[in-house]
């Protein structure tokens, strides 16, 4: 299915319901901190492997532990609905895991009885 231009009331309405991200210079914006080179890298390749599937590339850079993400699509020389979605699973990459909540050392021994 082809990327949707988005109206600007659209992209104000999604904006607000995406965590994290603004619009600068007509395009998605958010940038993360890691907490160091491997995990910002970890994450990119995470991201890339996502975007690779959708067909949809951000413009992004990195700086030891900090990424910077744009989002448009060069396609309908605008902010699309594919924007939006990657958006929403850039953060899943991003977002610390919760934790576990389980009780104990957190050793194998402890967990898996060995």
């Amino acid at each position: 299915m082809p990327a949707k231009k988005l109206s600007e009331a659209e992209v104000t309405t999604l904006l607000s319901k995406t965590k994290g991200w603004n619009l600068v210079n007509g395009k998605l914006h958010r940038e993360f901190a890691c907490k160091d080179f491997v995990s910002a890298f970890g994450n990119m390749t995470r991201v890339a492997l996502v975007a690779e599937a959708m067909n949809h590339h951000p413009e992004w850079s990195n700086v030891w532990n900090k990424v910077v993400i744009d989002l448009n699509t060069h396609s309908v020389k605008g902010i699309s609905d594919y924007d939006f979605v990657l958006a929403e699973k850039i953060n899943e990459i991003f977002e610390p895991f919760p934790p576990l909540g389980l009780s104990g050392s957190g050793k194998a021994s402890d967990l898996f009885g060995v």
